[in-house]
């Protein structure tokens, strides 16, 4: 007799977690009024300054002086150069939230993981269409000034 046995539910619960076991860190002092502005640009320097670690950033940081470096020697309105520029930051920023979710899942799932894997690769997707935008507006904007 072949018989089946229901599935148990299994309940996830603080005890039932994987856990990471890494040096504790001790967080900042929350600091609040105008210091508080100045510590958040510290925090952004310092993202910014970690992307830099990033080969795949500072290939787009380069393609983007080189698009910029275009659109002044074809002789590109304002409003194109200002759009193109919207752009590439948009890229910077998805960049950088790209490499925020592979960090977090190298640090939450340092094993190999379906689930970590559909992380990344959607996240560099997201990467990959705001390379097409900025690529496809490149073109619009240099195909006719320096084949017109």
């Amino acid at each position: 007799m072949n018989s089946v046995l229901p599935l148990e539910e299994k309940r996830v619960t603080v005890e039932t977690v994987p856990t990471v076991h890494a040096v504790a860190e001790e967080a900042p002092a929350k600091v609040v009024g105008i210091r508080h502005l100045f510590a958040a640009f510290g925090y952004s320097l310092a993202g910014a300054m970690r992307l830099l670690q990033e080969t795949a950033f500072r290939h787009e940081l380069l393609l983007a002086l080189v698009v910029l470096g275009s659109f002044a020697y074809a002789g590109a309105s304002m409003a194109a150069c200002m759009v193109q520029i919207v752009l590439i930051l948009a890229l910077f920023s998805f960049e950088a939230i790209n490499t925020a979710i592979e960090e977090i899942v190298d640090r939450v799932s340092p094993e190999w993981s379906k689930t970590g894997r559909h992380a990344k690769d959607l996240g560099s997707f997201a990467v990959l269409c705001m390379l097409a935008a900025n690529a496809l507006h490149a073109l619009f904007v240099l195909f006719p000034l320096l084949h017109g």
